[in-house]
């Protein structure tokens, strides 16, 4: 109700999807009118939207439900795979079984994609299984802002920056995805995922690698998965003791786990083995209950003399927008200098898509750029097993932080 439903709506009324029906698949009989609520207009029905009750772990509800959809050979079945990652696998295997997985049948997976690396490898071998790569629709909603997609064009059409985007010229990157609020309720699924699956696996690697991979050549943006695993498979984590794990007090009454492990702030260190990038500092910080919300890009250059401003910032949400720092004379008789800012923000009313529109668009019309490859997933898996593993042999460093603090006072 609060992303994909109003994403399939706003895709409905461009028109350009008037063949375009819905099927709704729970575990319980839904109305329809109650599914939709409030969310969106209830013209949004309009015959479009039907719902279809099924056991996911029983067999034979799959082909009910593959009688139900009746796809033609003229048609395509988008399943979108809005489920908790331990019963991904399982649903996979009982689809494809059920002959859900002809060649027009396509399916989106949400992130996370496996809880670790064997998971994540595991869950590709299963999918490979049944469904050929093409038809495999890795979801990172990031990869679709309108603004991470600006990042690559801001990078490779403006000459300012594409010729200083390389260790000569910038100091560090910094990669902030913060949120003020806490888990909304999500309590099974966070306890299933944490900081590290939730935002870092994907979000902010996927960030990271639009930061430091080279720019396609002539904007062909089908080589985009290809470039990001290139400058994804040079990146290098510094140690996995150094990571700061924390939890904001309060999660565990929220989840009703006295001894929850679970982090819901990650802080670490990267660097990259890119002959550009050599001994360029990068850093990955993500957190809930925290101060403010934002996600952020903050590029950091190189000084001449302490008293410059150094700081590009791409603002991916909210008010997606590039910012850069400036020190200006003040107006009037002194000498004196002031900062300022030099933004680029989109027209007031401009209507960006969403990144669920997007991805779903894309997805309709075989558009595979903004999608993650298994070799990517299983590449930042690799990165990030480390963690992991050392995390469950030292449970102790937890560092607990009080709802509404600031970065800064996590990293103190």
């Amino acid at each position: 109700t609060r992303k994909l439903i109003p994403a399939l709506e706003q895709i409905i009324s461009t028109g350009d999807f008037n063949d375009l029906s819905v099927i709704g698949v729970s575990r319980h009989a839904i109305n329809p009118r109650d599914l939709v609520g409030g969310c969106v207009d209830q013209s949004f029905l309009d015959g479009r939207l039907s719902t279809f009750s099924m056991d996911l772990d029983v067999a034979e509800d799959y082909q009910r439900l593959r009688q139900y959809v009746n796809l033609n050979g003229d048609e395509q079945l988008l399943v979108y795979m809005a489920v908790p990652p331990l019963a991904t696998a399982k649903i996979v295997s009982l689809m494809g079984q059920a002959g859900l997985n002809s060649d027009n049948v396509k399916i989106l997976f949400e992130k996370p994609f496996g809880v670790d690396f064997a998971t994540a490898k595991e869950l590709i071998d299963l999918t490979s299984q049944y469904y050929k790569e093409q038809q495999i629709y890795r979801i990172d909603h990031y990869l679709a802002k309108e603004m991470a997609q600006n990042m690559v064009a801001f990078r490779g059409k403006n000459a300012l920056f594409h010729d200083v985007w390389n260790k000569d010229f910038i100091e560090s990157i910094e990669i902030i995805a913060s949120q003020s609020a806490g888990i909304d309720g999500r309590a099974h699924f966070y306890e299933q995922t944490g900081a590290l699956r939730d935002l870092v696996q994907g979000h902010l690697m996927q960030l990271l690698v639009l930061t430091v991979m080279n720019t396609p050549a002539d904007f062909e943006w089908d080589q985009m998965p290809k470039l990001r695993l290139e400058a994804l498979k040079k990146l290098q984590l510094v140690d996995p003791k150094l990571v700061i794990r924390g939890q904001y007090v309060g999660y565990r009454d929220e989840v009703a786990k006295s001894d929850s492990m679970v982090e819901t702030f990650v802080a670490l260190d990267l660097v990259s083995s890119d002959e550009k990038w050599l001994n360029v500092p990068i850093r990955l910080i993500t957190g809930k209950s925290l101060s403010q919300s934002l996600t952020e890009i903050r590029i950091r250059l190189k000084k001449t003399n302490g008293a410059q401003s150094n700081c590009l910032t791409f603002r991916i949400q909210p008010n997606e927008s590039i910012d850069m720092e400036l020190f200006v004379k003040k107006p009037g008789y002194s000498r004196d200098f002031e900062t300022r800012h030099l933004s680029f923000n989109y027209d007031k009313g401009t209507k960006l898509p969403d990144a669920y529109e997007q991805v779903i668009v894309d997805a309709i019309s075989s558009q595979k750029s903004l999608f993650a490859s298994s070799d990517e997933v299983l590449g930042s898996w690799r990165l990030l097993q480390p963690i992991r593993d050392y995390w469950s042999k030292n449970e102790d460093q937890l560092r607990l932080y009080s709802p509404g603090s600031t970065i800064e006072d996590i990293l103190a």
